[in-house]
């Protein structure tokens, strides 16, 4: 196997650690700059099946920082040329291209499918519903973000606490990589260090990443870790739901005050500062609360939650995806 000999000769690996990642199956979600060195590391190390989950396409602005695409690619689905780089990096394995997005429709089952998940997103709502549902099937996920000059990685679910354990506060509105700006080097380090995370877990070494806290601050040259291994999970943990999911019974409210009309035909236009104005009666099954990533709608629900006991539930509504002749 003089593909892998340099990996194999190590101690922590061996023929058996190498036919243990030959055997895996891995979910990757987003194939952007984390997504990028992920992919790369893993079909380079042999992870024998890898099912890919992006519904975006290839930009100029995403270059900087992926540098798995080349310039013929713009335009193109970015889990279509990211699969054919893969393919054509190492042909024996097997992979799969999922072209859209990851949602709670869909979600439950691709874990279900996989061995390990890793968490490339980079948003709100798809971390969290990739937690939920790692959880619930005792999965291990791998999860990273990276934004200006820092970035962090961690090991969550399969036995260890859940994303919504170690980020049980989260903060009233966040920067994105269009808002604020990453530098390439600095997502291609945290997205490798995912890669090296998923394959420690999926040979079993010791001490587990899962349940390990990593973050690097490029602009101070320090990185610091920690344990979470005993951190609780939140008592209330609203979960994310897919529109499909919506019944007529629901009470539901679009928070979006920079949209023009609410998503659905059934949903209250109210911004989140009139919320407080809300006081579902006890006769109301569900609160459905939806903006565009899920962070409003989540600070909004904790808001709620302290003057309503009952089911709330969260709708992230992403901006509408762009046409290859918008690109």
């Amino acid at each position: 196997m003089t593909r892998y000999a340099r990996q194999t000769i190590l101690p922590e690996m061996g023929e058996a650690g190498q036919q243990r990642l030959r055997a895996a199956h891995v979910l990757v979600v987003g194939a952007g700059g984390l997504g990028v060195p992920v992919l790369q590391y893993l079909t380079g190390a042999g992870v024998g099946a890898i099912t890919l989950v992006d519904g975006d396409r290839v930009e100029e602005t995403n270059l900087h920082r992926q540098p798995l695409y080349r310039m013929s690619d713009l335009g193109r689905p970015k889990a279509e040329a990211a699969t054919e780089a893969m393919r054509a990096l190492n042909p024996d394995l097997t992979l799969h291209a999922v072209p859209s997005w990851l949602d709670p429709g869909n979600a439950a089952q691709l874990v279900a499918q996989s061995d390990l998940v890793l968490d490339c997103a980079d948003t709100f709502a798809a971390s969290f519903t990739l937690s939920d549902a790692c959880m619930e099937q005792n999965r291990p996920l791998i999860s990273a973000s990276a934004l200006g000059l820092t970035g962090y990685a961690g090991g969550f679910c399969g036995g260890a606490p859940s994303l919504r354990a170690v980020f049980p506060d989260l903060p009233r509105s966040a920067a994105t990589c269009a808002t604020a700006g990453v530098m390439g080097p600095v997502v291609g380090m945290i997205g490798a260090l995912q890669a090296q995370m998923a394959i420690s877990t999926l040979l079993g070494l010791s001490p587990s990443p899962l349940g390990q806290f990593l973050r690097f601050d490029a602009s101070s040259w320090r990185s610091a870790a920690f344990r979470f291994d005993g951190a609780p999970e939140p008592a209330f943990a609203p979960p994310f739901i897919a529109n499909s999911d919506l019944t007529s019974n629901d009470l539901i409210v679009d928070l979006r005050a920079e949209a023009p009309a609410p998503f659905h035909a059934q949903a209250l236009h109210i911004p989140p500062e009139n919320l407080s104005d809300l006081t579902p009666d006890t006769n109301t099954p569900r609160v459905i609360l939806a903006c565009r990533t899920g962070l409003r709608a989540q600070n909004a629900a904790e808001a709620l939650h302290q003057r309503w006991p009952g089911p709330i539930g969260l709708i992230a509504i992403p901006d509408a995806p762009k046409t290859k002749d918008q690109e």
